[in-house]
């Protein structure tokens, strides 16, 4: 009877050893499942995260396409300002000569049909002469005093300034009326 009560104690301790060991290897297990769940969820977190940075990479990368087509011409109508603000002054140029007169009646036309075509691309010229003067759009190279004009008019445009849609491509050079009631005053 000894013998099985021994037995009996033994298998019971086996079996609580298996138990314990059962227990064991669930509990870790359990961590093994713990540890990929985190891992999946931190990998998700950075699928999205990379999915959300790369959807607005792409728009912005389509904004840049926009923005560059809008503006392809920039650079080149930038460069033909000076050579048609020449052209200008010479069309608009005061001469008695009938043959002369009659080749700048030809140029005017050549001039008037580039302002034209420029306008229709976006190029608008830069409202100066006696206007409130705008630091955004003028640029003063010289004030003078004029006690017949409002303070702070544009009196005249050196050289005209142009926007291309909504851009500023070149300032207006102007001169500016300024004057204080001390002017010419000795103190």
């Amino acid at each position: 009877m000894e013998e099985t009560k021994d037995q009996a104690l033994e298998q019971e301790l086996v079996h609580e050893e298996h138990e314990a060991s059962k227990k064991e290897r669930k509990n870790k297990h359990k961590e093994q499942v713990d540890a990929l769940e985190k891992e999946i969820n931190d990998l998700k977190d950075k699928l999205l995260r990379n999915a959300a940075e790369l959807e607005n990479f792409k728009k912005r990368m389509h904004q840049e396409r926009i923005q560059d087509r809008k503006y392809a011409s920039k650079n080149l109508i930038l460069d033909l300002l000076n050579p048609i603000d020449q052209l200008d002054r010479i069309v608009n140029m005061k001469t008695d000569n009938d043959l002369l007169k009659n080749f700048l009646i030809g140029f005017k036309m050549i001039n008037d049909q580039i302002m034209n075509i420029m306008q229709q691309d976006g190029v608008k010229e830069i409202e100066a002469l006696n206007m409130k003067f705008d630091p955004k759009y003028h640029h003063a190279i010289e004030t003078i005093s004029n006690l017949d004009k409002e303070n702070g008019i544009v009196i005249e445009v050196v050289q005209k300034g142009y926007t291309y849609k909504e851009q500023l491509l070149r300032p207006a050079m102007v001169k500016v009326n300024e004057w204080s009631e001390e002017n010419g005053k000795d103190k």
